[in-house]
């Protein structure tokens, strides 16, 4: 078919085979490994893991479905499949990339619940809770999805003639509504709501930064670490809105103007936007955080099958996963954000999955 006909020239191939290579093993082998660290940590899991779980399963997901058929086809100069191939492409790749952003924004509202409500976190934050939260991402992702199977909008390839995706170009009219309604409550509304939840969070922390400044000469270690668990969860929301703005600024020009107009090399960039955004979240984690990049270091197969690896549990450690830590005097650590108290017993609360810090204090020998 022509529309599957190969509008690239021989230097863009080579760049785009070089490129769906790259992010697929390591979108493959870190999505792998958050997900084998976390398992190593299952006896200590807590609720909100269970979100950054679910993220990493949903950017696992979308490089398994698509980037061995991308690949392929950019082997072969050609698209391989035909219709029922495109179909099957573009449905996985709208599925988890709804899933995605969905658990992103579910992600940012829980953290600003937990931080705005530090004192009884499990009250708000319950197992339960996030699995119905996690279900709901699924099938949110699945129903709009499934909206070009039955008919709102359609799929079809892309531009460049070697890959598939939502035809924006072929849903002049009767798309219009679909592509419209896509753009305001899967991309907009979800950048607001990512934004204003971690605005909330910094104002948080600047009040709770404020408050341990009057009442100690130094920033304690805690908020510290707190401010550098958020900026994680920051450079992920940033990560996310700076890989598909560009795919959905595209998607709108195509429907209020001839999509023909757009030069193949052109549009093909949005679209490898929109397909490393399941590259970034392992290499954020891996160069940001302390622990989980040296349990990756210590991950082997062995460890896997027979024995337990070592798993991080200090609250010196900016970990990924929640920490409860009892940090007593003689442990050098950390101290209360104002105890005087030689006696005194701190345990701290932390997460990267939903950025909270709870502090509670007991007197001993008082």
């Amino acid at each position: 078919s022509s529309n599957y006909s190969l509008k690239l020239n021989f230097y863009s191939l080579y760049h785009l085979l070089l490129f769906l290579c790259i992010p697929a093993v390591l979108s493959i082998v870190g999505n792998l490994q958050v997900l084998i660290v976390a398992f190593k940590r299952s006896s200590r899991m807590k609720p909100p893991e269970l979100l950054s779980v679910n993220l990493a399963m949903t950017d696992l997901g979308a490089a398994v479905t698509m980037y061995p058929l991308a690949v392929a086809s950019a082997w072969s100069h050609r698209w391989l499949g035909g219709d029922v191939s495109c179909v099957y492409y573009g449905l996985a790749g709208f599925f988890f990339g709804m899933a995605s952003i969905m658990n992103l924004t579910i992600l940012a509202v829980v953290r600003l619940i937990v931080s705005l409500n530090l004192q009884s976190p499990r009250e708000k934050i319950s197992w339960k809770k996030v699995k119905m939260l996690c279900l709901w991402s699924w099938l949110y992702a699945l129903i709009w999805a499934l909206f070009p199977i039955v008919g709102w909008g359609r799929y079809g390839p892309e531009p460049f003639g070697l890959s598939c995706s939502l035809a924006w170009g072929q849903m002049k009219y009767e798309g219009f509504s679909f592509v419209i309604s896509l753009f305001f409550f899967n991309l907009v509304m979800p950048t607001v709501i990512i934004l204003c939840c971690y605005f909330g969070i910094a104002i948080k922390l600047y009040f709770t930064y404020k408050k341990s400044m009057h009442n100690s000469h130094r920033i304690p270690n805690i908020v510290k670490l707190h401010r550098r668990l958020l900026l994680i969860a920051v450079l992920i929301s940033i990560g996310f809105i700076c890989c598909w703005t560009p795919y959905g600024l595209v998607s709108l020009w195509s429907i209020f103007r001839d999509s023909s107009t757009i030069p193949p090399e052109v549009s093909l960039l949005p679209c490898m936007f929109a397909k490393s955004s399941t590259v970034y979240n392992p290499v954020i984690y891996y160069f940001f955080s302390q622990s989980f990049k040296r349990e990756v270091n210590q991950l082997s197969w062995l460890c896997l099958c027979c024995k337990p690896c070592k798993v991080s549990n200090t609250i010196s450690d900016n970990n990924i996963y929640m920490v409860s830590a009892s940090i007593k005097k003689d442990g050098v650590l950390l101290s209360c954000l104002s105890s005087k108290d030689s006696s005194t017993t701190c345990i701290f609360n932390f997460s990267l999955i939903f950025g909270h810090i709870g502090a509670r204090r007991t007197e001993k020998n008082k």
